[in-house]
């Protein structure tokens, strides 16, 4: 397999603050994620850290997105970096971070030709000026963005085109009742839902996910929002939902995915270690992720 390089995109700069005069903790995912050993776990390589603006919590009505402005200078600078790690012919490992990080992965791939898109997140994050009143934040509209809906400061980083087409996008673990699946479905934008994967199991959801990301691209990037998982299992998210996979499934189903030629990198978003103060979750994260790259070199060995 490809050489993994792990990198930091500590970016909270789509998130609404948890409460007032209080940043969004997410940032400091790569630490703790760090202190558990996962570079040593992955037998990766440390491909450094992108810093991001400064936090700005302050948001009116019609003023758009918030931190859209140092969102869209900061996705710019990573997909710089991201780029630099797929051009060596390596795999990059990006550690957010909230989900805004997936417009600077995006912009990178977007400069490298067409590129699918595994979207493993509880909410279908696609929240833009055609189904809601006020754009907020990009945590819940990074989907949207990608594809080419939103603030006009961020929807047009890679050029007139979106950096992701809506058929080469498959969504999986959303939750049955987002708000959102029908206006998915209209757009042509596959999904498997956190029952559907549950009851057909991993390598099933990720078959369907990988007849949707690699049909006439050049490869194709996950987005792994940690909040896919089970409240149960997960509960330090911003956004915490019951109704998901385990680990253990989560896993099984990385596996697959890593184990396909055609996937180029994968990021990790929305954990959040102000909720995790013993670092339990960091390190069933960590091992999940151990997990899914052993199987994935298993699954290699075996064809």
């Amino acid at each position: 397999m490809r050489r993994l390089v792990v990198i930091d995109a500590p970016s909270n700069l789509g998130l609404s603050p948890p409460e007032e005069g209080v940043a969004p903790g997410c940032y400091k995912m790569p630490w703790a994620l760090r202190s558990r050993g996962l570079l040593a776990a992955l037998e990766a390589t440390d491909g450094g850290v992108v810093i991001p603006p400064r936090y700005r919590p302050h948001w009116q009505p019609g003023s758009g997105t918030r931190n859209a402005a140092a969102i869209a200078e900061y996705s710019a600078r990573l997909a710089d970096r991201v780029g630099s790690v797929l051009a060596n012919g390596d795999f990059p490992v990006v550690l957010g971070g909230d989900c805004s990080i997936l417009l600077g992965n995006a912009l990178a791939l977007r400069r490298r030709g067409r590129h699918g898109l595994v979207f493993l997140d509880a909410h279908s994050d696609f929240r833009h000026p055609g189904n809601t009143p006020e754009m907020r934040a990009v945590a819940g509209e990074d989907l949207a963005i990608v594809t080419g809906r939103g603030d006009a400061r961020l929807i047009q980083l890679g050029g007139e085109e979106p950096c992701i087409r809506d058929e080469d996008v498959h969504v999986v673990g959303v939750r049955p009742g987002d708000d959102h699946l029908d206006e998915l479905a209209r757009h042509g934008i596959a999904t498997t839902t956190s029952a559907e994967w549950i009851r057909v199991g991993p390598a099933a959801a990720a078959a369907a996910a990988l007849k949707t990301v690699t049909r006439g691209t050049d490869g194709f990037w996950t987005h792994l929002d940690l909040d896919v998982v089970d409240a149960s299992e997960m509960p330090a998210a911003d956004c915490p939902e019951p109704g998901g996979p385990s680990f253990a499934l989560l896993g099984e189903l990385l596996g697959h995915l890593l184990a396909t030629r055609g996937c180029v990198g994968l990021e990790l978003t929305i954990y959040d270690p102000d909720l995790d103060p013993s670092e339990e979750i960091a390190g069933r994260i960590t091992r999940c992720l151990a997990q899914g790259l052993a199987s994935a070199r298993a699954l290699r060995k075996a064809r």
